[in-house]
């Protein structure tokens, strides 16, 4: 087993609460873990992956990108909010109890501890099995005459007309450096032709260049490759003729990325939306990072220029910006070195030629995505926009791609005349612009787009067909805990329900008429909805097992678990004698296993090849259980901040083989699992000595549908 270090934490180690302990004890700081010291702890779980002997060499590579792509947005959100509280002196938000000074403090501490861990797997480990596997990134001072001689005309052509060097002077103010860009800080010695001497010079390199640079294999490997940094130092006195280079080191800077619109105050979101996200990549800086050579002298002068304390300076010994590299994956085309390709199966009724309402007509689809295929879903869509009897189609879309088949059908629907009603959800973080784009285009072919609701994101994943058929007007509907994104589909763990069922049909579309018009919250007969029902309710079925006592069972598949009447609901629950498994990919903020509070609460982690995205509710209700299936987490965002669905799953076929793949191959897995302790640690529970092979989930299903297996609806 091989544990990770506590999150740092300014709260003490809880102290075990007697039996008598009355539920105002609960509320306790230090029952509560910090939620971005627990960001942070996944971050490190992922990361274990990199550093996993067992996981293809170029999927190592891809999961360090991704822990850099993780802490850029930790530091752009979180830290930025952060920052924002210090400035104003604001209190303490979370549980925990921990003021923003404090956080800082904690999360600085435990984030360069991280980086540094990075960058150890890469230079000690990920690099030399590259090189070894023929993948190399070739270091200046390996460059042979006739690699040199490519670079330089290289640099010639393609680098060197889009570089504007800027020297620092009362004429050339220190530049405006874009959100995470490579730059390079130069150091210059002597004058040049007007008498001017700069001792420091600012080279922004222009993001439409590649960071990562394929040598021909006339003079390399076939898989060597050059940064680009590396080709502009090599060449760096070609932009400043007769000055002395004394010093060249890359940096980059980190902005606060929030968009800051007042809803209440602007005519149109849209416009407002696209007006501040011109200023996106120049918020306030909130991390500078330097390659390790860089000098005091020149990192001090940048910390002063962007206003930051040496809390917010990592210091890297590498590569400025390891999410690049993912570049490398691809270029380097080497499949053996990558997890085995799959075929996503389908279920057995999906495979008939027979349309897909006759088949919805005799009863419900269940899809597990990414082992089933996300094809029935694009399918549906565009049935729908082809059929004659179809009259309209509404759907949510949060996330999606700008060549989705699911909005081209869409669009075509619109053009053929259907009542197309897209709720486009503009404020979807680092996806405003693209959905900006697809609002536009959808607006252009007559649907009727609208944007939300005013205050709160629309989160769920619905869609609606209206058909008339010889009864009337019958609804068709989906419902997801996942994005209609077809590449997200292959590589996040969601789920999909295709439903004729008249209740819940029924209930999609008071939805959709709530959202796209104003009144009451619509009194729904199946769907539970946040902000208005969900967090009651599960108040409720928890409060309800607390009541069975030890006969009581919860079990939850959630992202993110922070929402603290939950966690002290569960607290009760245990202290009851309920047992609870809760499965929770990244921040916990309920500590397991405390003498008296929750020593029946057990959590566990899956961290694997796909992204663990489905949420399921389990209450075990005395032997009739009932299961969920959501779009929320739970966290106060989703459950007063978000329009949310959760779906119940009725079908007795479909809820035990919800069941079984969700939760109970979950809680046996003993190869991608990491289970949380009271301190805040994970251990792998991965036992390497173990003779017999570990018993993976995502595997299993993998096993069970991903190579060709069908299954039932």
């Amino acid at each position: 087993m091989r544990p990770s270090s506590p999150p740092e934490s300014v709260a003490p180690s809880p102290p075990a609460v007697p039996e008598t302990a009355r539920a105002e004890a609960l509320d306790h700081p230090s029952l509560y873990f910090n939620r971005d010291l627990s960001i942070l702890e996944f971050n490190r779980r992922v990361l274990a992956l990199a550093d996993d002997p067992q996981v293809p060499l170029l999927e190592r590579l891809r999961f360090l990108t991704i822990v850099s792509s993780n802490l850029d947005e930790f530091f752009e959100v979180r830290v930025a909010g952060l920052m924002q509280r210090r400035k104003y002196n604001a209190g303490p938000l979370g549980p925990d109890m921990l003021g923003p000074e404090d956080e800082i403090r904690a999360v600085a501490k435990v984030a360069h501890e991280l980086i540094q861990a990075q960058y150890t797997c890469l230079n000690e480990r990920i690099l030399p099995a590259l090189a070894a596997a023929g993948i190399r990134l070739r270091r200046r001072d390996t460059w042979r005459a006739t690699q040199r001689r490519w670079i330089a005309q290289y640099f010639q052509q393609e680098v060197l007309p889009l570089l504007t060097p800027l020297s620092l002077d009362p004429a050339h103010p220190f530049p405006k450096v874009q959100n995470k860009g490579l730059n390079f800080a130069i150091v210059l010695e002597g004058q040049d032709a007007y008498g001017r001497h700069s001792p420091i010079a600012i080279v922004q390199a222009p993001r439409i260049l590649p960071r990562i640079i394929q040598l021909p294999t006339d003079i390399a490997g076939p898989a060597d490759f050059v940064f680009l940094s590396s080709v502009i130092h090599e060449n760096i006195e070609t932009l400043f003729p007769g000055l002395h280079v004394k010093g060249f080191y890359q940096f980059r800077v980190t902005r606060n990325s929030e968009l800051f619109v007042d809803e209440e105050e602007v005519d149109n979101l849209l416009d407002a939306l696209a007006d501040e996200l011109t200023t996106r990549p120049f918020g306030e800086a909130v991390r500078l990072e330097v390659a390790s050579n860089c000098p005091a002298e020149v990192y001090q002068y940048l910390l002063r220029h962007f206003d930051l304390q040496e809390e917010s300076l990592y210091t890297l010994p590498g590569p400025v910006n390891l999410s690049r590299m993912a570049a490398i994956i691809d270029m380097a085309a080497r499949p053996d070195l990558l997890y085995p390709p799959f075929t996503p199966g389908l279920p057995d009724r999906c495979l008939r030629s027979e349309e897909i309402f006759s088949q919805l007509r005799r009863g419900p689809i269940l899809l597990h995505h990414p082992y089933q295929s996300f094809m029935p879903v694009v399918d549906f869509i565009r049935q729908a926009a082809s059929d004659p009897a179809v009259l309209g189609i509404k759907q949510t879309l949060y996330r999606t791609t700008p060549d989705s088949p699911i909005v081209q059908a869409l669009m075509d629907a619109a053009v053929a005349g259907k009542q197309v009603t897209a709720v486009i959800e503009l404020k979807a973080r680092f996806d405003e612009a693209n959905n900006i784009r697809l609002a536009e285009q959808l607006e252009e072919v007559g649907a009727q787009v609208v944007y939300g609701v005013v205050h709160h994101k629309v989160h769920a994943k619905m869609a609606l067909v209206l058909r008339r058929e010889t009864d009337g007007i019958r609804l068709y509907g989906h419902l997801g805990t996942g994005n209609y994104h077809a590449r997200n589909a292959r590589i996040y763990t969601d789920l999909s329900l295709l439903t004729a069922d008249t209740q819940i049909t029924a209930d999609m579309n008071a939805l959709f008429m709530h959202i796209t018009g104003m009144g009451r919250a619509p009194t729904l007969t199946k769907l539970l909805q946040s902000p208005f029902t969900l967090f009651a309710a599960l108040r409720e079925k928890i409060a309800a097992e607390t009541a069975l006592g030890t006969a009581g069972r919860i079990i939850a598949r959630v992202n993110a678990l922070v929402e603290p009447d939950l966690i002290r609901d569960l607290y009760l629950a245990s202290q009851a004698g309920v047992q609870i498994d809760l499965i929770v990919r990244g921040p916990c903020t309920l500590r397991p296993g405390i003498p008296g509070v929750s020593e029946n609460i057990r959590v566990r982690s899956i961290v694997g090849r796909f992204l663990e995205h489905s949420r399921v509710y389990y209450f075990g209700r005395n032997g009739d259980p009932e299961l969920w299936m959501a779009s929320a987490d739970w966290m106060s965002r989703n459950l007063f901040r978000r329009l949310e669905t959760a779906i119940p799953i009725e079908d007795p076929d479909l809820r035990q083989r919800l069941i079984r793949e969700t939760l109970e191959f979950y809680l046996e897995d003993d190869c991608n699992a990491w289970a949380m302790g009271s301190d805040g640690s994970y251990s792998h529970l991965r036992d390497p000595s173990q003779e017999q092979p570990c018993r993976s989930a995502q595997d299993r299903l993998l096993a069970l549908y991903g190579r060709g297996g069908v299954g039932n609806g």
